[in-house]
């Protein structure tokens, strides 16, 4: 690791001054889980580290009827999972940042972090996806927001420009008769990246039971260069009853669009046949959620949770 500037800037215009003064010789620390590692590794070598946990608007965590979910940049998984309201209303995200890293790793990574690194097997990003969430951005030129579907752009590489940074991840409270739900499978039952993984938002119409399909949401993780959205899935379903056979139908689309390699955590039809099995019960789940059942996350369940669509 080469020597290095750190900084601790406590507001967000002091933090893009210090970015925009070393454009991509700088380097963002969130939590520092991956950024650290990488710069051991050389993968980068930035001349400047500016750590963003002392600036409020990085570390907000806050949930309201009106406004929604928003994430600060620099809010840790274990903020996350632990609060009562993501709990209730954003179950699906609970999923997700309870399976980043062991517990040590949680107190300090960040589903900002996670995002920004791209890494196409994030357990968070097919989550955030799935709940529709859009990115907060800020940098020389202002602010702006980008949807995360489109944050990563290739592996290991995302839409922030230089100067840039994240600020914070926003997603709208879900309407009744909503859920979510995202699992992976992994060789092993401890800090593990995801083979396949899928996350899944659904919003029912109609009694409960004559239920419809009303709007979908579905992504997968590692079975392309990038966290990857599937609406031919979503198509398959809206409007739809919900039974086994659209939701099959559903994973079928999936299957068709997922675009896996075959690498040392397993060849490519085995990844494609999980994709299957992953989204039907991301979607089981998150029906399941919508009417009101609990669904144990992988941690709740120690990854032999039991679906059935009632």
């Amino acid at each position: 690791m080469r020597d290095f500037e750190y900084t601790a800037p406590t507001t967000l215009r002091e933090a893009v001054k210090l970015l925009s003064e070393k454009g991509d010789s700088a380097r963002v620390l969130a939590g520092g889980t991956d950024l650290i590692v990488q710069m051991r590794a050389r993968r980068f070598q930035p001349e400047r580290v500016v750590d963003i946990k002392n600036v409020p608007e990085a570390n907000e965590l806050s949930l309201s009827p009106r406004k929604g979910l928003r994430i600060g940049a620099a809010v840790p998984c274990q903020r996350i999972y632990n609060d009562e309201g993501v709990k209730e209303h954003f179950a699906g995200l609970t999923d997700a940042s309870m399976i980043i890293g062991g517990i040590q790793i949680q107190g300090r990574a960040t589903l900002g972090g996670n995002l920004c690194n791209a890494s196409p097997s994030a357990d968070s990003i097919p989550a955030l996806i799935a709940y529709g969430a859009e990115a907060e951005i800020i940098g020389p030129n202002g602010k702006r927001k980008l949807p995360v579907e489109d944050f990563c752009t290739a592996p290991g590489a995302n839409a922030l420009q230089p100067g840039e940074m994240l600020v914070a991840i926003r997603m709208s409270m879900p309407k009744p008769n909503s859920g979510a739900h995202y699992l992976r499978f992994i060789p092993r039952n401890e800090m593990d990246i995801a083979v396949v993984g899928a996350g899944a938002f659904v919003e029912l119409g109609g009694r409960s039971k004559s239920r419809v399909f009303k709007t979908v949401r579905v992504a997968l993780a590692a079975v392309a260069p990038t966290p990857l959205p599937v609406p031919e899935a979503a198509a398959a379903l809206e409007g739809q009853p919900v039974n086994d056979e659209t939701i099959a139908a559903a994973a079928a689309a999936a299957q068709q669009v997922a675009k896996p390699i075959s690498d040392m955590r397993g060849p490519a039809e085995y990844r494609r046949h999980l994709v299957g099995v992953l989204t039907k019960r991301a979607l089981i789940g998150a029906v399941n959620r919508a009417n009101g059942e609990f669904v144990p996350n992988a941690v709740q369940s120690s990854g032999h949770a039991v679906y059935q669509l009632s």
